[in-house]
């Protein structure tokens, strides 16, 4: 049964909603430059690596400002740390799954997506995606609303973040170039870390340091 919202929580809601989608925005912006700064520059991607952050934000935001009443910083973090999590996850999903086909030093030569492996490896991307879906329903069970959020954000972190990381198992990584990973690894937990943090400093009026109460399904 749901729970009675405050008469100004729409407000607050469409709120963090915005911020979340700034937020996306920043982070997109900073996860380019870190990459440039690690791996190699992609500057000339950034209007739509923008877009996708903005659009990432948005969904993590939106579905996050569904599953409870009362934003906190702890319940905000976790939510972001799962998302992380998810990613990972998907590496070593597709590491279980395929046999190499190529090498990291060829795709990195190539400079172009490894659009033949994420083909590949799309069937085992949208059962995880699916799996993540569910596991987040398990976990929050929401109302339908929610539910549908839920899975929204999980197919478009995946489609506009996931797809390169899907096809590891397809991309054999010799041990002296293990330090990519770590580095694709590293770049993730910025990513998130920045969003997150950002959210946060962003609407630090609303996020309360106690724990949260879920909206529908569950309990406080």
């Amino acid at each position: 049964m749901a729970k009675t919202l405050p008469s100004d929580a729409p407000g607050q809601h469409a709120n963090l909603v915005g911020a979340g989608a700034l937020a996306g925005v920043l982070s997109a912006l900073a996860f380019t430059a870190v990459h440039h700064v690690l791996i190699s520059p992609i500057w000339f991607a950034l209007p739509a690596m923008l877009v996708a952050g903005g659009l990432c934000g948005l969904c993590l935001a939106w579905s996050y400002s569904l599953l409870v009443t009362t934003p906190t910083v702890w319940s905000w973090l976790r939510y972001n740390a799962f998302f992380v999590g998810m990613f990972v996850a998907l590496g070593l999903t597709s590491i279980a799954s395929f046999r190499p086909v190529t090498t990291i030093a060829a795709l990195l030569q190539a400079r172009t997506p490894p659009n033949a492996l994420i083909a590949q490896a799309f069937p085992m991307t949208g059962a995880f995606t699916l799996a993540v879906a569910a596991l987040l329903w398990v976990l929050y069970r929401p109302g339908s609303r929610g539910a549908f959020a839920l899975l929204v954000t999980t197919c478009v972190l995946v489609l506009l973040l996931g797809l390169n990381i899907s096809v590891l198992g397809l991309v054999s990584v010799p041990r002296s170039e293990w330090g990519v990973l770590l580095e694709v690894l590293l770049l993730l937990v910025s990513l998130g870390a920045v969003y997150a943090g950002l959210v946060v400093a962003m609407r630090r009026r609303r996020f309360a340091l106690s724990g949260s109460n879920l909206r529908v399904g569950g309990s406080p």
